[in-house]
């Protein structure tokens, strides 16, 4: 790091390694980081945080350690721990967005429903810090709306093919049965990742299968649960 790439502790704070501070994983990103790029080096460094202690072991001091900058770093960009986790939350809802727009293919609508709660159930087993930032932080959305825009896309990939299949129906029918979906894929991806499909591979592909199967009977018996008030 030249010397006008480094940051003093009233910025972007890099803190010089102490005399028995080892060279750690922390210490070498904060050596590869750049000033202005802080923001993201903490949002990568909550990831691997969440993904080694969960989300009620992360703390913003542990992010700023790992790093290797001073505690009040992480404030110049984010204004609590919440905040964080609301922008892993964003990063997260775009990468199952982009993950459903390649993996569900064209096709009737049932297919592709079908397709969406078997992805979303992979992407869950892909990344499971994310995928807990996003489903599981019980973060306020009204406080951060940021992320029901950025999941919108997501909701898309299950409404419209929902909507195509209730057309002519009552406009809510298609977003029940789309809800309906997204919450059995929820509850497979949530159960096997508490290892009730076992583990490894085959429990992700036992888990994803399932969720496509129930999927497509709730398609089967769609009219009576379109047809539930609320």
């Amino acid at each position: 790091m030249t010397r006008d790439e480094a940051v003093t502790p009233g910025r972007d704070e890099a803190v010089t390694p102490g005399r028995d501070e080892a060279m750690t994983p922390g210490t070498a990103r904060r050596e590869r980081y750049h000033h202005g790029d802080l923001r993201a080096a903490l949002i990568e460094t909550a990831v691997e945080l969440l993904g080694e202690r969960g989300l009620e072991a992360f703390s913003m001091a542990e992010a700023s350690r790992r790093l290797g900058v001073a505690v009040s770093a992480p404030y110049r960009h984010f204004a609590d721990r919440d905040a964080l986790l609301a922008a892993v939350a964003v990063r997260a809802a775009e990468l199952l967005a982009d993950q459903l727009d390649r993996e569900v293919p064209a096709g009737p609508p049932a297919q592709r429903l079908a397709a969406g709660a078997r992805t979303y159930v992979r992407f869950a087993s892909d990344h499971r810090p994310l995928f807990q930032a996003l489903a599981g932080s019980g973060l306020d959305k009204d406080r951060h709306p940021e992320i029901a825009r950025a999941a919108q896309t997501i909701s898309a990939a299950f409404t419209a093919p929902a909507a195509e299949l209730t057309e002519g129906a009552e406009p809510p029918a298609g977003a029940r049965l789309a809800l309906a979906i997204v919450a059995t894929a929820h509850g497979h991806a949530t159960l096997m990742l508490d290892g009730t499909f076992g583990t490894g591979p085959q429990a992700v592909e036992t888990a994803g299968n399932q969720a496509a199967a129930a999927a497509l009977a709730l398609i089967a018996g769609r009219d009576s649960l379109t047809a539930a008030t609320p």
